[in-house]
């Protein structure tokens, strides 16, 4: 097991919480029509986020039941099952589907309150095949519905993520694009804030990204171009690779 450790539990939760009410907000404003239009993320439809949405809570409901059982239950029995049970959902009615993203989180919910303490602390393995303690489970699932909120491109955006959240979003961030070798080493930075993104070697100097920090976190998740950041003052944006 490698990496930083998660945001606290309480404080993942009470994101989550917020998270999915933001979400549960932006769906019941969308129009049933709408649901069929595209959402930010290539080749899916706003249904095919939300029936994401819906089986990442099951996903989540899988890997606390492992921690507190101690048997294996992957989020998804397989990387083709996942994508095979989003398209079908999202072929579904509005209806069922605004009703499956509520019962699944509250189906979520329910199993999070029941974990007893110490299950926190077991070993699981995430969908990118990564042992993680369980208590990171609330934090994947308040990134999930801030993002995802997003993804719906019905308003939201993440000036409405919650001030510390986005500080860690971006602390997280930054850590898994270290990993990834093709990543360029960058320093971004919000007035008096910076996160960095790999090491400098070779004399190779860090690419300053300037702007504030959702504006960043924007584009640093493939959400948005950066025209509201400045490279350097005058160098072009840098290409990342996927987040995830």
């Amino acid at each position: 097991m490698t990496g930083k450790s998660p945001p606290a539990v309480t404080d993942s939760l009470a994101w989550a919480a917020d998270g999915a009410a933001h979400l549960r907000g932006l769906m019941s404003r969308l129009g049933d029509d709408a649901f069929r239009a595209p959402s930010l993320l290539p080749g899916w439809s706003r249904a095919h986020v939300l029936s994401h949405v819906a089986r990442n809570a099951d996903g989540m409901i899988n890997l606390l039941l492992w921690a507190r059982t101690g048997i294996v239950t992957p989020a998804y029995a397989s990387a083709e099952a996942r994508v095979a049970d989003i398209e079908k959902g999202a072929g579904r009615t509005p209806s069922e589907i605004r009703d499956d993203v509520i019962a699944s989180s509250d189906r979520l919910a329910t199993v999070v309150r029941d974990l007893p303490e110490a299950a926190w602390a077991a070993l699981v393995t995430n969908v990118q095949g990564r042992v993680i303690r369980a208590s990171a489970v609330p934090w994947i699932r308040a990134r999930e519905m801030w993002i995802h909120a997003v993804d719906l491109d019905a308003g939201a955006s993440f000036a409405d993520m919650p001030g510390p959240m986005m500080d860690a979003l971006l602390a997280d961030a930054c850590e898994a694009m270290s990993r990834k070798p093709e990543c360029p080493v960058l320093l971004l930075v919000d007035g008096d804030h910076v996160w960095h993104v790999g090491e400098a070697k070779d004399g190779t100097a860090a690419v300053v990204v300037t702007g504030e920090a959702p504006e960043l976190a924007a584009w640093f998740l493939g959400r948005s171009k950066g025209k509201l950041l400045r490279a350097d003052g005058s160098r072009k944006m840098p290409a990342l690779p996927p987040w995830m």
